[in-house]
């Protein structure tokens, strides 16, 4: 589904005028890295006062306009607006973009489709696989960061280079397969957030002073971990086949919600640990039969 781009379409692409609609957490930070290798940012959109801020900050002197004449006055337009909001924004300029324009989206969940309205134009999809903080700390973090990359071939080269000269790693991601990508993605992310708090809340039930010292060093292990091993890193009463301790486990939740998360992820790890091998058919099974149950 995705690959490294080959070194060979990638070449430095000429300095261009670039215009931002969306100067949020991502817009202005990749306008802020094409300006430092010598692109000139001539314009971007606003909406409200923190993203009025943040352009200052980061693109100074750039003039704020309309999402329209933004479009209008560009060689690369990036558009950086939230998921549910391209469509819109992409309708708004499809009759003032220009044949021969570079248009890129930094949409995760979509490819190339949602800019089909533009026509005549470079148009490709460039998700930088990263969380900003939206200020400048951001740029050093774009060293190396992956951006899943959805292009034609006639753009592909320019999408390329683009993402390298911001400092990142452009990984192909196939059109069709971008909704996957993308939910994988916030799958890992956003629900690894709600787990930790979780898992942070638990510790301060328990009476433990500071949760996150005591859980930081096992979490970051977990992970790192997981990340190099894949299943082979899962440790635990699951992985041991410890009924036992896991009914116990479910019997001292406080938290309905929490309950409800641990109960589901512990079935899914039940699954994972049988087909790699890790756990017995037959310890799965009593370890299911307690997961199943209504009341613990």
């Amino acid at each position: 589904m995705t690959d490294v781009y080959p070194a060979d379409v990638i070449s430095p692409p000429p300095r261009l005028r670039v215009g931002i609609i969306g100067t949020g957490r991502v817009g202005a930070v990749l306008g802020a890295a094409l300006r430092r290798t010598g692109h000139r940012i001539v314009a971007c959109s606003a909406r409200g006062d923190i993203s009025r801020v943040r352009a200052e900050a980061l693109l100074p002197g750039t003039p704020i306009m309309s999402p329209v004449e933004v479009a209008r006055s560009c060689d690369l337009l990036i558009i950086a607006v939230p998921d549910d909001a391209l469509p819109e924004v992409v309708f708004d300029v499809h009759d003032v973009v220009h044949p021969g324009q570079i248009v890129m989206h930094v949409s995760g969940r979509h490819g190339l489709g949602v800019l089909a309205p533009l026509t005549g134009v470079l148009a490709f999809a460039a998700h930088p696989v990263m969380t900003f903080t939206g200020t400048s700390l951001d740029l050093d973090r774009l060293e190396d960061c992956p951006f899943g990359v959805t292009s034609d071939s006639a753009a592909a080269s320019v999408a390329a280079a683009l993402v390298v000269e911001m400092g990142g790693e452009p990984i192909a991601v196939s059109d069709d397969m971008r909704t996957v990508y993308h939910a994988a993605l916030a799958h890992g992310a956003n629900h690894l957030v709600t787990l930790v708090a979780q898992t942070l809340d638990m510790l301060a039930a328990a009476g433990v002073q500071d949760p996150s010292r005591i859980a930081r060093p096992l979490l970051t292990a977990a992970l790192d971990n997981a990340l190099r091993q894949g299943d082979r890193a899962l440790t635990g009463p699951v992985a041991r086949g410890d009924a036992v301790t896991l009914r116990a486990h479910m019997d001292g939740i406080p938290d309905s919600n929490t309950l409800a998360t641990y109960r589901s992820l512990a079935q899914a790890t039940v699954d994972r640990a049988v087909a790699s091998g890790m756990l017995s058919s037959v310890d799965a099974e009593a370890l299911r039969e307690i997961l199943g149950e209504e009341s613990i």
